[in-house]
């Protein structure tokens, strides 16, 4: 045993199981009996809280001499004291104030026995339970330190065992590599008004391989953070000019240095300064004089967990990004109501359009013209042309269906119903017309095309799982398809239904008759400039 751990650190881990076993229990006590107190002025029984004031000092009185059996104060036998007299010693001082504790709650308990449905007589159950536990941790702790006795020698083996287990697990200080030394260096702003203060603060960080810039005071701290950036902040509270509270407070209500973690560095111990600065934001919090080895721990697990933060955000960031790459491509495939949709868990998109346009568009004579040009040439002629189709349809509020070969389909009153659909359709078939003259003034190519519309009642949805295809289906689409095969080059046929939900908003010109499969012929017209 010897070998495994120092008499030091096993006098030290023993200090640490007896405040688990004793003291840690007994302040769980102390602070059960202030939220009962609480609950009780709460609910207005006072005829019981003289018992529970008793109960409250007895617990008091109880931690404080916990505090000096572990500070080595009351349980040192005198000189003149045999082991029995010192163990009842301390047997008595610290099962007096349990047994008031007991006491008093097995006399309330038995006051209010005749309600079962009480919480307060659920908790003065469980609070007696937990004097019982502590009265017989007591007797095996003053068993445990007769050391002359036989029968504890194997009670104490098995308690020294359990320490020397800890022990075992976590290494003294300065063996093995720390695991503070992966931490990449970093910027940190040391905050303090005494010069020597930041001077050894500054000097121990430096030798951790930081960057370190000082400041003397708050107004100076808060000017540093705002012209570069930190990855900590170690902070004085008390500074006369502006206290690290306000320094504190301020950061953290800059979006630009809220998520620089902060150390308080502080001779101020007392816990509201503690409790307010942790509220405000602090990382963590020290009291001066501090532990150099202690100060770097907590700086290394800051800046531990501000790499790991910084390291979130970026990840976050990318797949920010992708999702919107992913969320652009969407949109280049599908409406966005269509993609909201489906986002809602619709899993069959499908909809039936009462009113709704339908325009058709082929180029002249380009299949036979792509087979004497280049590749490159047919793609960039097809490029530029479909490109402008798709910014016009965009501008007029169209949606685009898709390309077959050479010819381009969109529709009007799709996917969102629009009154005006078959007027916003006329507007732009013209300037499709144009558009395509341009691209062959641009490319020294004779381009010409022909447009055929017609509006009525359709199907609109989904196909496809892997491949979406957002498309149209209908007399509708067919008749609009009719339309565009039997126009003429560079002029818009559309049909008598589209004509009459034009009005007089356009001048038209009477083509005659087309046949449609299935309908006979039906009246055609060419739309002509308004």
């Amino acid at each position: 045993m010897a070998n495994q751990v120092s008499e030091e650190r096993l006098d030290r881990a023993l200090t640490a199981f007896l405040r688990q076993e004793l003291q840690a229990p007994a302040t769980a006590v102390t602070d059960f009996l202030d939220i009962i107190i609480e609950d009780v002025r709460g609910a207005g029984l006072d005829q019981v809280l003289s018992d529970l004031d008793r109960m409250h000092a007895a617990s008091l009185k109880l931690n404080s001499f916990v505090k000096s059996v572990l500070e080595d104060k009351a349980s040192k036998r005198r000189s003149d004291e045999s082991f029995e007299a010192f163990s009842a010693r301390l047997r008595h001082d610290l099962r007096n104030p349990l047994n008031a504790i007991k006491g008093y709650s097995e006399m309330l308990i038995e006051d209010m026995q005749d309600d079962e449905s009480s919480p307060l007589l659920a908790d003065l159950r469980k609070l007696k339970r937990s004097a019982d536990q502590l009265i017989d941790q007591v007797d095996s702790m003053v068993a445990l330190g007769r050391g002359d006795a036989e029968q504890n020698v194997e009670a104490r083996t098995r308690h020294i065992d359990v320490v020397a287990d800890v022990l075992r697990t976590v290494q003294p200080i300065g063996v093995g590599k720390s695991r503070w030394e992966s931490i990449p260096s970093s910027r940190i702003l040391v905050v303090d008004d005494n010069a020597a203060n930041r001077e050894v603060l500054a000097r121990r960080m430096i030798r951790e391989s930081h960057q370190v810039v000082t400041a003397d005071s708050g107004s100076a701290a808060l000017a540093q953070a705002a012209a570069q950036p930190f990855d900590l902040i170690v902070l004085d509270l008390i500074m006369p000019d502006m206290g690290g509270y306000e320094v504190l407070r301020r950061l953290k209500a800059d979006e630009n240095t809220r998520e620089i973690p902060v150390i308080i560095v502080s001779a101020l111990d007392e816990l509201d300064s503690v409790v307010r600065c942790i509220e405000a934001g602090a990382e963590d919090y020290l009291t001066k004089p501090f532990n150099p080895i202690l100060l770097r721990a907590r700086i290394g697990a800051c800046l531990e967990k501000k790499w790991l933060r910084d390291r979130e955000k970026l990840f976050i960031h990318d797949l920010e990004r992708e999702k919107q790459r992913s969320e652009s491509l969407l949109l280049n495939i599908l409406p966005p109501s269509i993609v909201g949709r489906m986002r809602n868990g619709e899993m069959i998109i499908a909809d039936r359009v009462t009113e709704a346009t339908v325009l058709f568009c082929d180029l002249v004579g380009f299949t036979s013209m792509s087979q004497r040009l280049p590749a490159n040439k047919t793609i960039d002629v097809l490029s530029q042309i479909f490109t402008t189709f798709d910014r016009l349809a965009a501008e007029h509020g169209a949606e685009k269906i898709k390309t077959i070969g050479d010819a381009y389909m969109l529709a009007g009153g799709i996917p969102e119903a629009q009154p005006d659909h078959a007027l916003r359709i006329a507007r732009l078939a013209p300037r499709m017309l144009e558009a395509v003259a341009a691209v062959g003034d641009v490319t020294d190519i004779k381009l010409q095309a022909r447009i055929g519309i017609h509006t009525g009642e359709l199907v609109a949805g989904v196909i496809g799982t892997h491949k979406f295809v957002y498309d149209v289906w209908g007399d509708t689409v067919n008749t609009a398809s009719r339309m565009e095969s039997h126009s003429l080059p560079g002029r818009i046929q559309v049909s008598k239904a589209m004509r009459d939900a034009l009005g007089d908003q356009f001048k038209f010109e009477p083509r005659g008759k087309v046949e449609i499969r299935g309908k006979g012929a039906m009246e055609t017209f060419f739309l002509m400039e308004r």
